[in-house]
Protein backbone atom coordinates (compact mmCIF):
# COMPACT_ATOMS: atom_id res chain seq x y z
CA UNK A 1 0.00 0.00 0.00
CA UNK A 2 1.36 3.42 -0.92
CA UNK A 3 1.53 5.90 1.93
CA UNK A 4 -0.98 8.43 0.58
CA UNK A 5 -0.86 10.60 3.70
CA UNK A 6 2.94 10.80 3.57
CA UNK A 7 2.74 11.76 -0.11
CA UNK A 8 0.11 14.39 0.71
CA UNK A 9 2.42 15.90 3.31
CA UNK A 10 5.31 15.88 0.86
CA UNK A 11 3.16 17.84 -1.61
CA UNK A 12 2.94 20.65 0.95
CA UNK A 13 -0.46 19.83 2.47
CA UNK A 14 -0.42 19.85 6.29
CA UNK A 15 -2.77 17.17 7.65
CA UNK A 16 -4.82 18.34 10.61
CA UNK A 17 -7.50 16.38 12.46
CA UNK A 18 -10.93 18.01 12.66
CA UNK A 19 -11.79 16.52 16.05
CA UNK A 20 -10.77 16.51 19.70
CA UNK A 21 -11.96 14.82 22.88
CA UNK A 22 -10.46 14.03 26.25
CA UNK A 23 -10.53 10.31 25.40
CA UNK A 24 -8.49 10.99 22.26
CA UNK A 25 -5.93 12.78 24.43
CA UNK A 26 -5.73 10.41 27.41
CA UNK A 27 -5.82 7.15 25.41
CA UNK A 28 -2.77 8.12 23.38
CA UNK A 29 -4.83 8.17 20.19
CA UNK A 30 -3.81 11.73 19.22
CA UNK A 31 -0.13 10.87 19.66
CA UNK A 32 -0.69 7.72 17.58
CA UNK A 33 -2.32 9.70 14.75
CA UNK A 34 0.68 12.05 14.75
CA UNK A 35 3.07 9.12 14.61
CA UNK A 36 1.28 6.94 12.07
CA UNK A 37 -1.09 9.17 10.04
CA UNK A 38 1.12 12.27 9.70
CA UNK A 39 -1.32 14.46 11.66
CA UNK A 40 0.37 17.77 12.54
CA UNK A 41 -2.52 19.85 13.89
CA UNK A 42 -6.01 19.79 15.41
CA UNK A 43 -9.09 21.92 14.86
CA UNK A 44 -12.10 22.15 17.16
CA UNK A 45 -15.45 23.89 17.03
CA UNK A 46 -18.54 24.07 19.28
CA UNK A 47 -20.09 21.02 17.57
CA UNK A 48 -16.99 18.90 18.23
CA UNK A 49 -16.92 19.85 21.92
CA UNK A 50 -20.66 19.31 22.33
CA UNK A 51 -20.28 15.78 20.94
CA UNK A 52 -17.19 15.01 23.06
CA UNK A 53 -18.68 16.18 26.37
CA UNK A 54 -22.07 14.53 25.83
CA UNK A 55 -20.51 11.09 25.11
CA UNK A 56 -18.96 8.92 27.81
CA UNK A 57 -17.70 9.81 31.27
CA UNK A 58 -14.28 11.24 30.43
CA UNK A 59 -15.19 14.64 31.86
CA UNK A 60 -16.86 13.47 35.09
CA UNK A 61 -13.90 14.12 37.40
CA UNK A 62 -13.48 17.70 36.23
CA UNK A 63 -17.24 18.28 36.16
CA UNK A 64 -17.51 17.00 39.77
CA UNK A 65 -14.88 19.52 40.87
CA UNK A 66 -16.55 22.32 38.95
CA UNK A 67 -19.93 21.40 40.47
CA UNK A 68 -18.39 21.48 43.96
CA UNK A 69 -17.18 25.01 43.27
CA UNK A 70 -20.65 25.95 41.98
CA UNK A 71 -19.22 27.67 38.91
CA UNK A 72 -21.49 29.00 36.17
CA UNK A 73 -22.13 26.77 33.20
CA UNK A 74 -20.21 29.20 30.92
CA UNK A 75 -17.16 29.02 33.18
CA UNK A 76 -17.41 25.22 33.33
CA UNK A 77 -17.40 25.00 29.53
CA UNK A 78 -14.41 27.33 29.29
CA UNK A 79 -12.48 25.29 31.88
CA UNK A 80 -13.27 22.00 30.12
CA UNK A 81 -12.57 23.08 26.54
CA UNK A 82 -9.40 25.02 27.31
CA UNK A 83 -8.08 22.06 29.33
CA UNK A 84 -8.50 19.81 26.28
CA UNK A 85 -6.88 22.36 23.97
CA UNK A 86 -3.99 22.89 26.40
CA UNK A 87 -3.33 19.15 26.69
CA UNK A 88 -3.56 18.63 22.92
CA UNK A 89 -1.20 21.57 22.39
CA UNK A 90 1.33 19.94 24.72
CA UNK A 91 1.13 16.68 22.75
CA UNK A 92 1.64 18.57 19.48
CA UNK A 93 4.43 20.79 20.87
CA UNK A 94 7.30 18.78 19.27
CA UNK A 95 5.76 19.41 15.83
CA UNK A 96 5.38 23.11 16.65
CA UNK A 97 9.04 23.32 17.64
CA UNK A 98 10.34 21.37 14.65
CA UNK A 99 8.34 23.45 12.13
CA UNK A 100 9.14 26.86 13.70
CA UNK A 101 5.50 27.32 14.70
CA UNK A 102 4.01 26.55 11.32
CA UNK A 103 2.25 23.36 12.45
CA UNK A 104 1.66 21.59 15.76
CA UNK A 105 -1.30 23.90 16.29
CA UNK A 106 -4.63 23.46 18.09
CA UNK A 107 -7.57 25.76 17.29
CA UNK A 108 -10.25 26.90 19.73
CA UNK A 109 -13.23 29.01 18.71
CA UNK A 110 -14.58 32.18 20.27
CA UNK A 111 -18.13 31.91 21.62
CA UNK A 112 -20.24 31.76 18.41
CA UNK A 113 -22.88 33.98 20.03
CA UNK A 114 -20.37 36.84 19.60
CA UNK A 115 -20.06 36.37 15.82
CA UNK A 116 -21.67 39.75 15.06
CA UNK A 117 -19.91 41.75 17.80
CA UNK A 118 -16.40 42.95 16.92
CA UNK A 119 -15.32 44.24 20.34
CA UNK A 120 -16.61 41.19 22.20
CA UNK A 121 -14.87 38.86 19.74
CA UNK A 122 -11.51 40.58 20.28
CA UNK A 123 -12.01 40.47 24.06
CA UNK A 124 -12.88 36.78 23.87
CA UNK A 125 -9.84 36.04 21.67
CA UNK A 126 -7.56 37.70 24.24
CA UNK A 127 -9.22 35.77 27.07
CA UNK A 128 -8.89 32.41 25.30
CA UNK A 129 -5.25 33.01 24.41
CA UNK A 130 -4.56 33.84 28.07
CA UNK A 131 -6.55 30.88 29.40
CA UNK A 132 -4.94 28.24 27.17
CA UNK A 133 -1.53 29.89 27.57
CA UNK A 134 0.25 27.86 24.89
CA UNK A 135 2.16 29.40 21.99
CA UNK A 136 0.81 26.76 19.60
CA UNK A 137 -2.84 27.79 19.93
CA UNK A 138 -4.89 29.35 17.16
CA UNK A 139 -7.96 31.37 18.13
CA UNK A 140 -10.81 30.76 15.70
CA UNK A 141 -12.73 33.84 14.60
CA UNK A 142 -15.61 33.56 12.09
CA UNK A 143 -15.30 35.57 8.88
CA UNK A 144 -18.56 37.48 9.41
CA UNK A 145 -18.76 41.21 8.64
CA UNK A 146 -18.09 41.92 12.32
CA UNK A 147 -15.36 39.28 12.38
CA UNK A 148 -13.20 40.96 9.73
CA UNK A 149 -12.07 43.95 11.88
CA UNK A 150 -11.79 41.59 14.88
CA UNK A 151 -9.30 39.48 12.88
CA UNK A 152 -7.17 42.53 12.08
CA UNK A 153 -7.19 43.70 15.71
CA UNK A 154 -6.42 40.25 17.15
CA UNK A 155 -3.53 39.64 14.74
CA UNK A 156 -2.35 43.18 15.58
CA UNK A 157 -2.08 42.12 19.23
CA UNK A 158 0.24 39.28 18.24
CA UNK A 159 -2.36 36.53 18.70
CA UNK A 160 -2.35 33.80 16.04
CA UNK A 161 -5.73 33.27 14.38
CA UNK A 162 -7.63 30.60 12.47
CA UNK A 163 -10.27 32.45 10.45
CA UNK A 164 -13.28 30.17 10.07
CA UNK A 165 -16.55 29.92 8.12
CA UNK A 166 -15.24 31.35 4.84
CA UNK A 167 -17.46 30.45 1.89
CA UNK A 168 -17.11 33.23 -0.67
CA UNK A 169 -14.17 34.46 -2.74
CA UNK A 170 -15.01 38.08 -1.97
CA UNK A 171 -15.04 37.45 1.78
CA UNK A 172 -11.80 35.48 1.53
CA UNK A 173 -10.08 38.49 -0.02
CA UNK A 174 -11.33 40.60 2.90
CA UNK A 175 -9.92 38.01 5.30
CA UNK A 176 -6.49 38.21 3.68
CA UNK A 177 -6.67 42.01 3.74
CA UNK A 178 -7.54 41.90 7.46
CA UNK A 179 -4.56 39.59 8.06
CA UNK A 180 -2.18 42.01 6.33
CA UNK A 181 -3.70 44.96 8.21
CA UNK A 182 -3.21 43.06 11.47
CA UNK A 183 0.43 42.36 10.65
CA UNK A 184 0.96 46.04 9.86
CA UNK A 185 -0.53 46.95 13.26
CA UNK A 186 1.68 44.37 14.97
CA UNK A 187 4.73 45.78 13.22
CA UNK A 188 3.86 49.30 14.37
CA UNK A 189 3.63 47.97 17.93
CA UNK A 190 7.10 46.50 17.62
CA UNK A 191 5.92 42.87 17.84
CA UNK A 192 7.90 39.98 16.35
CA UNK A 193 6.01 39.13 13.15
CA UNK A 194 7.72 35.75 12.84
CA UNK A 195 5.78 34.55 15.90
CA UNK A 196 2.36 35.34 14.39
CA UNK A 197 0.70 32.58 12.35
CA UNK A 198 -2.69 32.28 10.69
CA UNK A 199 -4.79 29.98 8.53
CA UNK A 200 -7.93 30.87 6.60
CA UNK A 201 -10.52 28.07 6.78
CA UNK A 202 -12.28 27.91 3.43
CA UNK A 203 -15.30 25.58 3.68
CA UNK A 204 -15.73 23.06 0.90
CA UNK A 205 -18.39 20.31 1.08
CA UNK A 206 -21.25 22.53 2.24
CA UNK A 207 -21.02 24.47 -1.03
CA UNK A 208 -21.74 21.31 -3.03
CA UNK A 209 -24.49 20.25 -0.62
CA UNK A 210 -26.40 23.50 -1.16
CA UNK A 211 -25.74 23.92 -4.88
CA UNK A 212 -26.41 20.23 -5.68
CA UNK A 213 -29.76 20.54 -3.89
CA UNK A 214 -30.68 23.37 -6.26
CA UNK A 215 -29.32 21.46 -9.27
CA UNK A 216 -31.46 18.43 -8.36
CA UNK A 217 -34.53 20.66 -8.13
CA UNK A 218 -33.91 21.82 -11.70
CA UNK A 219 -33.51 18.20 -12.81
CA UNK A 220 -32.21 18.88 -16.34
CA UNK A 221 -29.30 16.96 -17.87
CA UNK A 222 -27.40 20.25 -18.26
CA UNK A 223 -27.82 20.93 -14.55
CA UNK A 224 -26.95 17.39 -13.42
CA UNK A 225 -23.66 17.56 -15.33
CA UNK A 226 -22.54 20.21 -12.83
CA UNK A 227 -23.22 18.18 -9.67
CA UNK A 228 -20.19 18.05 -7.39
CA UNK A 229 -18.20 20.66 -9.31
CA UNK A 230 -18.94 23.94 -7.52
CA UNK A 231 -17.16 23.34 -4.21
CA UNK A 232 -13.83 22.30 -5.72
CA UNK A 233 -14.03 25.11 -8.29
CA UNK A 234 -14.69 27.61 -5.49
CA UNK A 235 -11.74 26.36 -3.43
CA UNK A 236 -9.39 26.35 -6.40
CA UNK A 237 -10.28 29.97 -7.19
CA UNK A 238 -9.63 30.78 -3.54
CA UNK A 239 -6.12 29.39 -3.97
CA UNK A 240 -5.68 31.59 -7.04
CA UNK A 241 -6.65 34.60 -4.90
CA UNK A 242 -4.16 33.47 -2.24
CA UNK A 243 -1.38 33.32 -4.83
CA UNK A 244 -2.21 36.84 -6.01
CA UNK A 245 -2.32 38.44 -2.57
CA UNK A 246 0.86 36.77 -1.36
CA UNK A 247 2.78 37.91 -4.42
CA UNK A 248 1.87 41.58 -3.86
CA UNK A 249 4.24 44.41 -2.90
CA UNK A 250 2.26 44.90 0.31
CA UNK A 251 2.90 41.31 1.33
CA UNK A 252 6.55 41.37 0.25
CA UNK A 253 7.22 44.29 2.61
CA UNK A 254 5.74 42.32 5.52
CA UNK A 255 7.62 39.16 4.53
CA UNK A 256 10.90 41.10 4.64
CA UNK A 257 9.94 42.08 8.21
CA UNK A 258 9.65 38.38 9.13
CA UNK A 259 5.94 37.70 8.54
CA UNK A 260 4.52 34.25 7.72
CA UNK A 261 1.97 33.67 4.97
CA UNK A 262 -1.61 32.96 6.02
CA UNK A 263 -2.18 29.48 4.64
CA UNK A 264 -5.48 28.42 3.05
CA UNK A 265 -7.07 25.63 5.11
CA UNK A 266 -9.61 23.33 3.45
CA UNK A 267 -12.37 22.78 6.00
CA UNK A 268 -15.57 20.72 5.81
CA UNK A 269 -13.75 18.08 3.75
CA UNK A 270 -15.88 15.11 4.73
CA UNK A 271 -17.92 14.05 1.69
CA UNK A 272 -21.65 14.17 2.44
CA UNK A 273 -22.97 12.69 -0.83
CA UNK A 274 -22.38 8.94 -1.21
CA UNK A 275 -22.37 9.35 -4.98
CA UNK A 276 -18.93 10.98 -4.69
CA UNK A 277 -15.52 9.51 -3.96
CA UNK A 278 -15.06 9.85 -0.18
CA UNK A 279 -11.59 11.40 -0.62
CA UNK A 280 -12.67 13.94 -3.26
CA UNK A 281 -12.11 17.05 -1.14
CA UNK A 282 -8.59 15.88 -0.33
CA UNK A 283 -7.25 14.54 -3.62
CA UNK A 284 -8.72 17.37 -5.73
CA UNK A 285 -7.29 20.12 -3.51
CA UNK A 286 -3.60 19.26 -3.31
CA UNK A 287 -1.51 22.42 -3.44
CA UNK A 288 1.65 23.71 -1.74
CA UNK A 289 1.38 25.62 1.53
CA UNK A 290 -2.17 24.50 2.38
CA UNK A 291 -3.80 22.69 5.29
CA UNK A 292 -6.52 20.04 5.02
CA UNK A 293 -8.36 19.46 8.30
CA UNK A 294 -10.11 16.10 8.06
CA UNK A 295 -12.67 14.23 10.10
CA UNK A 296 -11.22 10.88 11.19
CA UNK A 297 -13.23 8.94 8.59
CA UNK A 298 -11.80 11.06 5.76
CA UNK A 299 -8.29 10.72 7.18
CA UNK A 300 -8.47 6.92 7.14
CA UNK A 301 -10.21 6.82 3.74
CA UNK A 302 -7.36 8.89 2.28
CA UNK A 303 -4.81 6.59 3.90
CA UNK A 304 -6.60 3.52 2.55
CA UNK A 305 -7.35 4.48 -1.06
CA UNK A 306 -6.61 8.16 -1.66
CA UNK A 307 -4.73 8.75 -4.91
CA UNK A 308 -2.28 11.62 -4.48
CA UNK A 309 -1.00 12.57 -7.93
CA UNK A 310 0.72 15.86 -7.17
CA UNK A 311 -0.63 19.41 -7.36
CA UNK A 312 -4.27 19.26 -8.48
CA UNK A 313 -5.00 23.01 -8.09
CA UNK A 314 -2.43 25.06 -10.04
CA UNK A 315 -3.44 25.51 -13.65
CA UNK A 316 -7.11 24.68 -13.06
CA UNK A 317 -8.41 28.22 -12.60
CA UNK A 318 -9.90 28.71 -16.06
CA UNK A 319 -11.95 25.51 -15.76
CA UNK A 320 -12.93 26.38 -12.18
CA UNK A 321 -14.23 29.79 -13.29
CA UNK A 322 -16.11 28.15 -16.19
CA UNK A 323 -17.77 25.68 -13.78
CA UNK A 324 -18.98 28.43 -11.43
CA UNK A 325 -20.17 30.52 -14.37
CA UNK A 326 -22.13 27.52 -15.70
CA UNK A 327 -23.83 27.09 -12.31
CA UNK A 328 -24.74 30.79 -12.34
CA UNK A 329 -26.23 30.43 -15.82
CA UNK A 330 -28.61 27.79 -14.45
CA UNK A 331 -30.14 30.56 -12.35
CA UNK A 332 -28.38 29.48 -9.14
CA UNK A 333 -27.01 32.61 -7.46
CA UNK A 334 -23.48 32.16 -6.09
CA UNK A 335 -23.82 35.23 -3.86
CA UNK A 336 -27.10 33.99 -2.42
CA UNK A 337 -25.67 30.51 -1.71
CA UNK A 338 -22.51 31.68 0.05
CA UNK A 339 -24.44 34.20 2.16
CA UNK A 340 -26.91 31.51 3.19
CA UNK A 341 -24.06 29.13 4.08
CA UNK A 342 -22.38 31.73 6.28
CA UNK A 343 -25.62 32.45 8.12
CA UNK A 344 -26.31 28.74 8.56
CA UNK A 345 -22.74 28.12 9.71
CA UNK A 346 -23.01 30.66 12.51
CA UNK A 347 -26.47 29.35 13.45
CA UNK A 348 -25.25 25.73 13.58
CA UNK A 349 -22.34 26.60 15.87
CA UNK A 350 -24.66 28.69 18.06
CA UNK A 351 -27.08 25.77 18.29
CA UNK A 352 -24.23 23.42 19.22
CA UNK A 353 -23.05 25.92 21.84
CA UNK A 354 -26.55 26.12 23.30
CA UNK A 355 -26.75 22.30 23.36
CA UNK A 356 -23.37 22.28 25.09
CA UNK A 357 -24.67 24.75 27.68
CA UNK A 358 -27.73 22.59 28.35
CA UNK A 359 -25.90 19.26 28.59
CA UNK A 360 -23.14 20.74 30.79
CA UNK A 361 -25.70 22.37 33.05
CA UNK A 362 -27.45 19.01 33.44
CA UNK A 363 -24.15 17.31 34.31
CA UNK A 364 -23.29 20.01 36.87
CA UNK A 365 -26.71 19.53 38.48
CA UNK A 366 -26.28 15.75 38.54
CA UNK A 367 -22.87 15.97 40.15
CA UNK A 368 -23.60 18.90 42.50
CA UNK A 369 -22.92 18.20 46.19
CA UNK A 370 -26.00 17.77 48.34
CA UNK A 371 -26.84 20.61 50.71
CA UNK A 372 -25.77 20.38 54.33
Amino acid sequence: MTDALKRLSEEGVAIWLDDLSRKRITSGNLAELMDQQHVVGVTTNPTIFQKAISEGDGYDTQLTDLAARRVTVEEAIRMITTADVRDAADILRPVFDSTDGRDGRVSIEVDPRLAHDTRATVAEAKQLAWLVDRPNTLIKIPATEAGIPAIAETIGLGISVNVTLIFSLERYRKVMDAFLTGLEKAKERGLDLSKIHSVASFFVSRVDTEIDKRIDALGTDEAKALRGKAAIANARLAYQAYEEVFASDRWNALERAGANKQRPLWASTGVKDKAYQDTMYVTELVAPNTVNTMPEATLFATEDHGEITGDTVSGTYEQARADLDAVERLGISYDEVVQLLEEEGVEKFEASWNDLLKSTEAELSRLAPSEG
